[in-house]
């Protein structure tokens, strides 16, 4: 059986898994849903942390035992809507349109309030090594993601249904239009709402939540890839601005080697594999939108120390540039998507996604059809989360997929127009 026949396959078992569970479930970052535990932080965060790496990291699945319930993570259900638009895309199967009314519509109803625009959080409080971030606490990543999908959804219905040939019969013309607003009042919320560091006139950082003032490079960017494709969109000179700033922010601060620090505090120094994918992903978006090549020799430098520093030969994606374990799944299907971005630049960027895939399949892969969470050193550690793993490993086939008919549709016309 070849490669591309496993990965078909296995992304067929991964749907019928994550729809069998009906797109709810558990998150790594969920530990405090269980009331006990909740109660047992004493109010802290540095204990509301411990639960939740201990439950992160434990190979035993204790969340049934404490009461944590499966749920609908937001950032998931943006990561399927985009997952189920390029499905249709594809087949134009009327069951997966079904789909994208119910992830669009469960977005537009689940908005955090009280800030400007269109904003989303997490189903769970987060405590993490900067702050404590309240259930339901938008965050500049979710929100760009989600924003972003809602964008797919507008730009499909103007470009994507002749292209593809495809009517979207039960969608009314309102559905595109609300989508193009959410996706700007989700940049109202960045523009508005973050906290905004500038440190040179021409450059800013947004902050993750806006609880805190880190500067963090891979939500920087993400926010700003948003602002990007929506400037772009609606002539919107302010928002390309603030996209263009952000972006100079990130790219003046890559290190000499190529690649960036999680953050600019002194404990995110670290640097790991599926944060800069975004970086280089968001970044060479930006670019390509904003019509400007100042970011191309960044994107370049970045993207080689990625490629030879994030990967064993058989396409194994290691963790951290000077770390393989724990191999992640969520690092298998950024990379995935990474490989992805870059194939116009990259003559083997289609064989590397078919590569980590494939590694992925054989490796990470559940009996069941779901992704295990992690491969560490020493054990296994099978827990099949929502958001973290599923969604994030369908979208990462599902457009290895669709990218790979699009490239042998056009072997085949080279091969047979004169």
């Amino acid at each position: 059986m070849s490669e591309i026949t496993n990965i078909v396959e296995a992304s067929q078992r991964l749907d019928n898994w994550i729809e069998s569970q009906e797109f709810c479930g558990w998150d790594p970052f969920d530990a405090l849903n269980s009331p006990l535990l909740k109660r047992l932080t004493f109010g802290s965060r540095r204990l509301g942390q411990v639960w939740v790496q201990f439950f992160k990291h434990s190979p035993i699945n204790l969340r049934p035992l404490l009461g944590v319930s499966k749920g609908y993570n937001p950032k998931g259900m943006g990561i399927f809507l985009t997952s189920y638009l390029r499905k249709y895309q594809q087949s134009g199967e009327a069951r997966y349109l079904e789909r994208i009314l119910f992830f669009a519509d469960w977005l537009q109803q689940n908005v955090s309030p009280g800030y400007n625009g269109a904003c989303w959080g997490y189903n769970f409080d987060w405590p993490n090594r900067g702050f404590f971030a309240p259930k339901g606490t938008p965050t500049v990543v979710n929100t760009a993601f989600i924003g972003l999908a809602f964008l797919d959804l507008y730009q499909f219905a103007h470009d994507g249904i002749s292209a593809s040939g495809f009517q979207l019969s039960g969608l009314q013309p309102s559905v595109f239009r609300s989508s193009l607003e959410i996706a700007r009042g989700a940049c109202q919320f960045i523009i508005h709402d973050l906290q905004v560091a500038r440190p040179a006139s021409d450059e800013c950082c947004f902050s993750y939540t806006p609880l805190d003032h880190r500067c963090v490079h891979n939500a920087n960017v993400l926010g700003a890839w948003l602002l990007a494709e929506v400037g772009a969109i609606s002539s919107d000179s302010e928002l390309a601005q603030f996209a263009l700033q952000a972006a100079r922010y990130t790219a003046r601060r890559q290190l000499p080697n190529g690649s960036w620090p999680y953050g600019e505090n002194g404990n995110d120094t670290w640097v790991d594999n599926f944060h800069t994918g975004y970086v280089l992903v968001a970044m060479n978006r930006i670019g390509n939108r904003l019509q400007t090549d100042e970011f191309n020799g960044v994107v370049k430098k970045g993207y080689q120390f990625w490629k030879r520093e994030m990967f064993l030969p058989d396409g194994t994606p290691k963790f951290y540039a000077n770390k393989t374990y724990p191999i992640d799944t969520h690092c298998s299907a950024q990379s995935i998507l990474t490989f992805l971005e870059f194939t116009t630049h990259d003559p083997q960027g289609l064989e590397w996604a078919e590569r980590v895939a494939g590694w992925a399949v054989e490796h990470l892969q559940n009996a069941q059809g779901y992704f295990n969470y992690q491969r560490t050193r020493y054990f296994l550690n099978r827990s099949a989360y929502m958001r973290w793993t599923q969604a994030w490993m369908q979208r990462a086939l599902t457009e290895l997929l669709f990218l790979r008919t699009q490239h042998d549709l056009k072997t085949i016309l080279r091969e047979v127009l004169p």
